[in-house]
This record gives structure tokens, C-alpha cells and sequence, in this order.
């Protein structure tokens, strides 16, 4: 993995996203909430994502809200050729900054112009769906798939599914990224993961740097400090390993620490490296 940008995945004709992506929710004040502290840092992280040549940039306009989409417009529009802006749809906040699913019909459609509007563009590259439970994902889903025929939304996505629900979706209309929680030690999508390779579809794994243990993060210390790296860098480059269709989107408002995560991407990992990492899980 020479490229910085972690390669190219190919998932239809008109869609390819960099596996080294960029995820704008830390563009926001504490608690995903308001703001950036620093504006024009939050700026500059933006267009040295673009000088970079990442194409995958996620985000959700109840991010903030409205904050980040309205940074990435201010930032980037118009847009650099290739350039695929994933957003998730299918949740809200509350005024005291709580989280809450909002996937009524109404709710969908509204999220869809909003974040139409704010990004200023006329269709969305991808739009995930973000489900709060196991529920049945077949209604909001078809609301997603019916704005998809109206030329709305290119290609529709998933976020924090069940592999059962990934199926209903794929009933309805083709899915081409699942997005849920799964890292080095994190590891109960390990069979979903295995079965989006087989499927070409991208597997974008949120919360790719959380949840270790003290020994784990010994060990991951340890594989790190082997290889020239960071722990942060070195999980980064076992979830690129892990599958061909693995795509991450570590999040900063920091462009020196956007910098240090994208050299992830050019970390090979040895045989006895992945392993030791392997176990961690």
C-alpha cells in the first residue's frame, strides 16, 4: 500500500471511494455540538484532505448541526473531480445535544434537503441509512430508495446494522457501504466484514481507534513501536489489511494529525505484526 490514500475501491461505475477517507464529525464543538474552536483550521483540514487526493469524505448535517456541511461547502465547493461526499441520514439532535433516531418519512425527506442545501449540490453521492435498533429498516429505507429513483441520491448506504437488516436493505435497493462499529479489539462484525468482500460492498468501520484494554494497548504499543509507528497509525493500517473492502475515515480537527493518519495507509504490516494485532480481538 504505496498510495497514501490507501488505494482505490471500485464499487460501481460511476462510484470509487480513496479507502483512506476523512470523517468530518470532530469539525464540531464539544459533544459533536456548535462550532469548530478554530474555524480556519477547520478550514484548512478540508482542502489538505483534498490536496492529499482523498476522495471520501463522511459527514451527516445533523453534525453540529449543519456546522459541518455548511465547513465542507465553505471549504471545498465547488467540489474536486472525484470527490464523494458520504452522508448519513436517519437520526437528530435534541436541543440538550442528546441523539435520537428520526426515520419517519417526513424526517427522511427533510434530512435529504437539508443536506442538499447545505452541501449545495444537486444530488447526494451516497446517503447511509443510520438505524438505532433492530428494527425492521424495510419502510425508512424504501423512502431512501424512492428518493434514489427521483435522481436525489446516487447510491444508498447502511449505518450500525445488523447483517439481517443489511439483507432487507439489499431487498429493496442495492447497498453499496455498510457503516457500523468495528476495530482491532472491537470485533463482533468480523463475519459482516467477510461477507462485504465477498459482495464488493465497502465496509467503513466508525470508532476505528477506541476500546482497549491496558494490554491491548500494550501489545498494540508494542507492534507500533516495531514498525516506526504510532498505535493510532498502526490500527489504522490493520483495519486496511484486515479487508480488501475495508474503507476508514479517521476523524481530526487537527491537519498535522489528519497527516499523521493518512501515512497510515503506506504501513505494510508483516506476517508475525498481523498477528499479534489478530489476537488482540
Amino acid at each position: 500500500m504505496d498510495d497514501i490514500t490507501g488505494g482505490i475501491l471500485k464499487l460501481t461505475d460511476d462510484l470509487a471511494l480513496t479507502r483512506m477517507g476523512y470523517g468530518a464529525m470532530r469539525l464540531t464543538g464539544p459533544g459533536i455540538w456548535g462550532p469548530p474552536k478554530d474555524r480556519a483550521e477547520a478550514i484548512r483540514v478540508l482542502r489538505t484532505v483534498a490536496d492529499l487526493g482523498l476522495l471520501h469524505i463522511d459527514t451527516s448535517d445533523y453534525y453540529g448541526p449543519h456546522v459541518v456541511n455548511d465547513l465542507i461547502r465553505e471549504a471545498l465547493h465547488p467540489y474536486p473531480d472525484g470527490l464523494r461526499i458520504v452522508t448519513k441520514v436517519g437520526g437528530r439532535r435534541g436541543p440538550d445535544k442528546s441523539w435520537h433516531p428520526a426515520l419517519t418519512e417526513p424526517e427522511l425527506i427533510e434530512a435529504v434537503y437539508d443536506n442538499l442545501k447545505r452541501l449545495d449540490v444537486d444530488h447526494l453521492d451516497v446517503v447511509n441509512l443510520r438505524m438505532f435498533d433492530t428494527g425492521d429498516p424495510t419502510v425508512p429505507f424504501s423512502v431512501l430508495a424512492a428518493l434514489m429513483d427521483e435522481g436525489l441520491i446516487a447510491h444508498l448506504g447502511v449505518s450500525n446494522v445488523t447483517a439481517d437488516q443489511l439483507l432487507v436493505c439489499r431487498g429493496i435497493a442495492p447497498v453499496v457501504c455498510v457503516q457500523n462499529a468495528y476495530n482491532l479489539v472491537d470485533r463482533g462484525d468480523d463475519a459482516l466484514v467477510d461477507v462485504c468482500a465477498e459482495q464488493g460492498i465497502a465496509y467503513v468501520p466508525f470508532f476505528p481507534l477506541g476500546g482497549f484494554s491496558p494490554l491491548q494497548s500494550q501489545v498494540l504499543d508494542e507492534v507500533a513501536r516495531d514498525l516506526g509507528a504510532t498505535p493510532q497509525q498502526t490500527a489504522l493500517a490493520w483495519l486496511l489489511h484486515r479487508s480488501p473492502t475495508i474503507c476508514v475515515i479517521p476523524g481530526t480537527s487537527s491537519v498535522a494529525h489528519l497527516r499523521e493518519n493518512v501515512e497510515a495507509s503506506g504501513i505494510r504490516l508483516p506476517a508475525d505484526a498481523l498477528a499479534r494485532l489478530g489476537s488482540l480481538g
